[in-house]
C-alpha cells in the first residue's frame, strides 16, 4: 500500500473517484486487482478513491482539485461525518503535528530514524492530554514513531505504538480496507515477536478476515499472513 512507481492500466483509468468506494485497488507485483469491499447492488458503478482518505473533506478536495481537476460530491464529502473526529483536540498542537509528520522525508540510517523517534517521542508526551489518538496527524505521527521503532528494532515500543493506532484505523477505514488489515498484520507480528501468542494470534485472525477480501487468498501477502498465523499456532502449542 505504498507507492513505488508508476504504471498505466487503461481500463482501470474508467473507474471514477469516491472518498468511501465501494472497491479498492491492490497489486501482486506488476498486476492490478480490483477487488469490492462491500456488497455492491445490480448496476451500482464501481468506484475506487484516488488519493489517501486519511485527511478532512476540505483537504481531500484540495487534492482532488488540483490533481484531478474535480469536487468530489460523495456523501462523505457533503455531510463532513468525520471531520470532526479527525481534528478533535487542540488546533495548535495537531498543526505543530502535522507540519513535523511532513518534514520527516525518507530516513535511511539508523542515526536518522533515532533522531525520528526523538522527535516524535517528544510531540507525542508534550501533546499527550491535548490530542486524542484519533486526531489524523496525531495518528500519522504514531505511525511515524512505530514504524522508527521497526527500522530501529525496537519491537517492544513499536508495539505500544501500533496498539494506539488500531481503534482509529477501524474508525477512518472500513471494515474491509488494505490498510487497516496491514496495519492488523504489523501489529500480530510484533505481539508475536513479544511472544504474546494468543494476542497475537487473534490479531492476525481479524486481519485474514479482512484480507482475503481485499487482496484475495492467493495474494502473497495473505500467504505471508497464513504462514505467520500458523507459526502463532505451533509456537502456542510448544508453550
Amino acid at each position: 500500500m505504498q507507492d513505488v512507481g508508476v504504471g498505466l492500466y487503461p481500463s482501470m483509468s474508467l473507474v471514477n473517484h469516491s472518498c468511501n468506494p465501494n472497491c479498492v485497488i491492490v497489486f501482486e507485483g506488476r498486476q492490478l486487482l480490483l477487488r469490492s469491499v462491500r456488497e455492491i447492488q445490480i448496476g451500482e458503478e464501481l468506484t475506487i478513491s484516488y488519493i489517501e482518505s486519511l485527511m478532512p473533506s476540505s483537504e481531500r478536495q484540495k487534492h482532488l482539485k488540483r490533481q484531478y481537476c474535480f469536487e468530489c460530491n460523495c456523501l462523505l464529502c457533503k455531510t463532513q461525518e468525520k471531520d470532526v473526529d479527525m481534528l478533535a483536540g487542540e488546533e495548535q498542537a495537531w498543526k505543530e503535528i502535522k507540519d513535523a509528520v511532513a518534514k520527516v522525508g525518507d530516513p535511511r540510517s539508523q542515526e536518522e530514524w533515532e533522531q525520528v523517534l526523538a522527535m516524535c517521542q517528544a510531540l507525542l508526551n508534550n501533546n499527550a492530554d491535548r490530542l486524542p489518538d484519533t486526531n489524523i496527524y496525531l495518528l500519522k505521527m504514531l505511525d511515524c514513531a512505530m514504524d522508527a521503532c521497526i527500522n530501529l528494532r525496537r519491537w517492544e515500543e513499536a508495539l505500544l505504538y501500533g496498539n494506539r493506532t488500531l481503534k482509529p484505523y477501524r474508525l477512518y477505514y472500513s471494515s474491509f480496507h488494505p490498510l487497516r488489515a496491514v496495519q492488523m498484520m504489523r501489529v500480530g507480528k510484533l505481539q508475536h515477536t513479544q511472544d504474546m501468542f494468543p494476542q497475537a494470534l487473534e490479531t492476525l485472525k481479524q486481519a485474514y478476515t479482512i484480507m482475503k477480501v481485499t487482496h484475495g487468498a492467493d495474494h502473497s501477502l495473505v500467504q505471508d499472513l497464513m504462514k505467520l498465523k500458523e507459526q502463532c499456532e505451533a509456537d502456542m502449542r510448544a508453550q
